[in-house]
């Protein structure tokens, strides 16, 4: 038992500690933006140590941060050392899994009921949904971890639907960070940085607060883009059996093209004045092509074959 105990603690402090750096790293992140560094730990900390219910009159403290730090990152570190048992017994049972990924969504909302719990006041300050993304990409990275160390774990679970959806989220995010580039470099020429994801953000969203407006927005690029990815992904790996399939990728990264564009028009065609057309244009160009490249260096056959069957057709 001390044997295979050992491995699991270390895992699962190590998953811990990454999953509480990176729910503190995007809380510094949104608290910078809105121009209160450290805010949102000075909130916790004053409602676990004080008894504060009301982030009026609230400034950042070093106690508060630096208390509430400490007890955040313990959390962290149970949890994972919990997720870590459950994984070692999925090496063993593939059913158990199955309960490791309850336990992966009621951390999910475990958060952001303690924080409902502390009052009303508290959530309209923390936000609910930085709340939910702060742990949704804790979760991700804590996953990400636990896959790397147990290599063998995700095709035992999935088979090669694993790899299939792996390659998607990484073709997603590859796509939306060259989209995200490319305005904040256009916004950055025209004197504004950030002014695509605000817009967009106010208009699509719904959103009043500048800094809200660019955060939501952001979330919701990357989530599109991932869901495009693991749909791009399922494609390809099925051109390589069906060469029908090569067809609907086609259509696929055609209708890409112009999905981002006529949405625009259909929910909000006052932007097309705020936005130049080209500009979302040529991202998605950008982001198609970089996703294309990378499914392609991945299954050099996929690119044989749509290279021969345009030879066919001429």
């Amino acid at each position: 038992m001390a044997t295979v105990g050992r491995p699991v603690l270390r895992e699962g402090v190590i998953a811990g500690l990454i999953g509480a750096a990176v729910v503190a790293v995007w809380f510094l992140i949104l608290d910078v933006a809105r121009g209160r560094p450290f805010l949102a730990p000075t909130i916790l900390g004053a409602a676990v140590f004080y008894g504060v219910r009301t982030p009026d009159g609230l400034e950042p403290s070093l106690l508060p941060v630096v208390g509430y730090t400490l007890i955040h990152g313990l959390a962290f570190v149970a949890f994972g050392v919990i997720a870590a048992s459950f994984i070692a017994v999925s090496e063993r049972e593939p059913p158990v899994f199955a309960a490791f990924i309850i336990l992966f969504a009621a951390f999910e909302v475990f958060f952001l009921a303690v924080v409902t719990a502390f009052g009303q006041s508290m959530l309209g300050a923390l936000v609910w949904w930085a709340i939910l993304v702060g742990n949704l990409l804790a979760s991700i990275a804590m996953l990400g971890y636990f896959f790397r160390v147990h290599r063998t774990l995700p095709r035992m679970l999935f088979g090669d639907w694993g790899r299939v959806l792996w390659e998607g989220v990484v073709a997603g995010l590859a796509g939306a960070v060259i989209v995200a580039i490319w305005f904040l470099v256009v916004d950055t020429i025209q004197g504004e940085p950030l002014r695509t994801p605000r817009i967009l953000g106010e208009g699509l969203l719904r959103q009043t607060s500048a800094t809200d407006a660019i955060a939501l927005y952001t979330v919701a690029h990357g989530l599109a883009f991932i869901a495009f990815g693991i749909v791009a992904s399922t494609l390809v790996a099925a051109a390589e059996r069906q060469p029908f399939f090569v067809f609907a990728l086609v259509i696929l990264f055609s209708a890409f093209e112009v999905g981002f564009f006529g949405a625009i028009v259909l929910v909000a065609n006052w932007m097309l004045g705020e936005l130049p057309g080209w500009t979302i244009f040529a991202g998605n160009v950008l982001a198609a092509a970089a996703m294309l490249i990378y499914f392609l260096k991945l299954h050099p056959a996929l690119g044989h074959r749509l290279t021969h069957a345009w030879l066919e057709e001429e």
